[in-house]
């Protein structure tokens, strides 16, 4: 698990100028290295592997093995510093977390990896980010839009937030003109009948689909 500071910069400079993390969540794990080749080529080549697919660690060393420098490759749904260990050392380059547990931050940042607790109200967002979150994931997001977003924004302008849930190809623009510095993005974009009949090219064209309303999008947030 040997990484450096230029890695860890490295790896945070793709997820905010890429500005699309696929969530990748599915029962099948046997499909989801494919899976995440399909959205690399379809332009979303930063995606995170949940802990609730089986064999979540497995699927990280192959993907790693299979795809190397093609996709930016992280962890997610990581609710503890051991599991977040795991995951470094499978080759994740970055965790993210639906919750806020400081020793897992305390242990990316010990290790090098780029990490994104989820968070909510005002003094978790910001308990995360004075912990050393280098982006926290709000969430869920659908429960207050884009309006929440761009309200928590104004107190908290230096704070990295990405939107995660509620995020889909009606939302995504609407997220970004709030202040969103990324979006992560699960069904929506890896869709789950898509994976369970093996349909890549939808994967594909989906990914096209929210890359595109990304690139048509100013330059907002941080």
């Amino acid at each position: 698990m040997s990484r450096t500071l230029l890695d860890r910069d490295r790896t945070l400079e793709a997820i905010l100028e890429r500005k699309l993390v696929a969530v990748v969540r599915s029962e099948r794990a046997d499909r989801l290295v494919g899976v995440l080749e399909a959205l690399a080529e379809g332009g979303v080549d930063v995606a995170e592997v949940t802990f609730t697919v089986p064999n979540a660690l497995e699927v990280i060393q192959e993907a790693r093995r299979r795809l190397g420098d093609r996709i930016k490759l992280g962890a997610g749904t990581v609710l503890d510093p051991e599991t977040a260990r795991a995951a470094l050392l499978a080759g994740a380059s970055f965790v993210v977390a639906p919750t806020l547990n400081l020793e897992v931050i305390r242990l990316c940042r010990r290790h090098g990896a780029v990490v994104m607790p989820g968070a909510f109200t005002p003094t978790e967002i910001l308990t995360a980010w004075e912990a050393g979150a280098d982006v926290v994931k709000l969430f869920p997001a659908d429960v207050g839009g884009p309006a929440y977003l761009k309200a928590i924004r104004a107190p908290l302008p230096q704070v990295k937030l990405m939107p995660t849930g509620g995020v889909d190809l009606t939302t995504a623009r609407a997220f970004l003109d709030a202040g969103a510095c990324c979006l992560g993005v699960g069904s929506a974009l890896v869709d789950p009948k898509a994976i369970a009949s093996g349909n890549t090219d939808r994967l594909r064209e989906l990914a096209r689909q929210f890359r595109a309303v990304v690139d048509e999008s100013p330059m907002v947030g941080n």
